[in-house]
């Protein structure tokens, strides 16, 4: 069985930081990449930044140069550093990770963790 479990979320002001973790647990072969989203109210999820296994990252337009994502292989662990945080930035904030387990690659989502940007 692989987890993913979030952890990291809170209430804000405008302009503080928080970092997020997603730490993987279980039978785990290997983490090909990790994806976070988030989910405001009435809204799609959208993907907020990517890692894959090389390091090449990927960002929303709208985190650029405010967030940054990175992941500890030693403890298959995935962070979300999130600076100048905007009220939009309020959401679900979920973890998404492809990794090969017991042979076979999936995708596993973590149960999400909320942050809330006050103005």
């Amino acid at each position: 069985q692989v987890q993913l479990v979030e952890s990291g979320g809170g209430l804000v002001q405008s302009g503080g930081s928080l970092r997020l973790s997603c730490a993987a647990s279980g039978s785990i072969g290997s983490i090909n990449s990790m994806v976070w989203y988030r989910q405001a109210p009435g809204k799609q999820r959208e993907l907020v930044a990517a890692i894959a296994s090389g390091g090449s990252t990927n960002y929303a337009d709208s985190v650029k140069g405010r967030f940054s994502i990175s992941f500890d292989n030693a403890k298959n662990t995935g962070y979300l550093q999130m600076n100048s945080l905007k009220p939009e930035d309020t959401a679900a904030y979920y973890c998404n990770a492809n990794l090969i387990s017991n042979a076979y690659l999936r995708a596993y989502w973590g149960q999400g963790t909320q942050v809330t940007v006050s103005s």
